[in-house]
């Protein structure tokens, strides 16, 4: 546990005296009646407890002379243990996870009105929990009124994900091993996944495949919905119904990660369901990967992804005034986002313990720019609907290839390489898998 009590440490060193930072853990959501979805601990919760569950909550307390983890957990219940399962409780708590101190979770709020008492500073996840919003509201307005009696609200609030967020942003090299070992645990996923297309498949059935081959690799869960879209339906950018029909003659986009011990994996690898390319999707299709290694090509520290962006847009609409699929003055098209019915997102994003991680991205005008230790996706695609003013051999083509890269002090590291994404790797892979399947 010493990575998460580093952590701690470091908000600690963060946070002004006299103060107390609250964390609150994720809780069961109902699925239906009296069952529950499988339960996902909060993310910024876990980064600093790692404690993995429901109801808990951490604070931090920070004062002239000293400095306390607190942990409030749920208590040992035989009968309920029985019933849903293990609970760690307090003693193994101080034991195992390293706090100073545990208590039962319903001993929280009243916690919370004597330790608050006196303090001036409370750092917690603003609009973030209705519940702990709640809470802290009942706890500072009965300080407040007992100004009387001698007590003493704090008067200062700070959004403790600011500084959380930040420290999240830039990955440990246990983070790092954790991400690389999702990433190569997803690529198999989408290896075996090109491995057992076949027209006539169903698209929930290829998910199947992928996300058996998650479990046999060594993590059951998947870090997000899986995306298994055949043919048009990959024009639909987060499409997850995955209900319909691979067709021979079309190509499936398939956008799936593996969470492996909280981190996610994020892959995408579009491939012809029948194991071929056809002439026209071969060309948009290298038109999107050579558009992805140049981006690639582009990550290193002080380089904004705003900008790697910038310079995909330009070499996809170059691309697509080549085909013939735009028509125009490439500086004007990309002046009037033109583009933009065929390429409508970025091109990626942070990735951590969220798929969609936090950290501050900066603005239009002031972009944050890479550091080493960040993860990012890149992924750029474009994506042709039946509804598109184009001659019809483009029409119902969605393509979008994606890896999961590591900013490295030099320049960049593929953490997702294992998985093939050129038209002749692709083709020989499926190929092979035929032959001997």
């Amino acid at each position: 546990m010493s990575e998460f009590k580093y952590r701690r440490a470091q908000f600690f060193a963060q946070m002004n005296k006299n103060s107390m930072a609250i964390f609150p853990a994720g809780s069961e959501k109902i699925r239906s009646n009296d069952t529950e979805y499988p339960f996902r601990q909060n993310s910024d919760f876990y980064y600093l407890a790692g404690f993995n569950e429901p109801d808990a909550c951490l604070l931090l307390i920070k004062k002239t002379d000293s400095q306390k983890a607190i942990l409030f957990n749920r208590k040992k219940d035989k009968s309920a243990e029985i019933w849903h399962g293990y609970r760690l409780g307090q003693s193994a708590a101080v034991s195992e996870l390293g706090f100073d101190k545990a208590y039962q979770f319903e001993e929280l709020q009243d916690h919370l009105q004597k330790r608050l008492d006196g303090l001036t500073t409370l750092y917690f996840p603003i609009f973030q929990d209705a519940n702990l919003d709640k809470t802290l509201a009942t706890v500072i307005n009965e300080l407040r009124a007992g100004r009387r009696k001698g007590k003493v609200a704090p008067t200062t609030y700070i959004d403790s994900l600011s500084i959380l967020h930040e420290m999240r942003l830039i990955k440990s090299t246990s983070e790092i091993e954790l991400l690389s070992a999702a990433a190569e645990i997803s690529a198999a996923g989408h290896i075996c996944a090109m491995q057992k297309c076949h027209s006539g498949m169903w698209e929930y059935q290829l998910q199947a495949e992928v996300e058996h081959e998650f479990a046999l690799q060594g993590t059951r869960d998947a870090a997000y919905n899986s995306i298994v879209a055949g043919g048009e339906n990959a024009c639909v950018l987060h499409y997850t119904e995955n209900n319909c029909q691979l067709h021979d003659g079309d190509l499936v986009l398939i956008d799936a990660g593996a969470e492996y011990q909280g981190y996610a994996g994020d892959i995408t690898r579009t491939f012809p369901v029948n194991g071929v390319f056809s002439e026209f999707q071969a060309k948009l299709y290298q038109l999107v990967l050579d558009a992805q290694i140049s981006a690639i090509s582009q990550v290193k520290p002080g380089v904004a992804l705003l900008d790697i962006n910038k310079s995909v847009i330009k070499q996809l609409v170059d691309g697509l005034l080549e085909l013939g699929v735009l028509q125009g003055d490439s500086d004007t098209l990309i002046k009037n986002e033109a583009y933009k019915e065929f390429y409508m997102h970025g091109i990626g994003h942070y990735l951590g313990l969220d798929v969609h991680d936090v950290g501050d991205c900066g603005s239009t005008e002031n972009p944050r720019l890479l550091e080493a230790g960040m993860v990012v996706t890149i992924e750029p695609g474009l994506y042709i609907s039946s509804a598109a003013d184009v001659d019809d051999v483009w029409k119902k083509i969605g393509i979008r290839i994606e890896d999961d890269v590591l900013v490295t002090e030099f320049g960049a590291e593929v953490l997702s390489a294992d998985v093939p994404k050129s038209i002749n790797e692709i083709e020989a892979l499926m190929a092979d898998a035929q032959q001997h399947g």
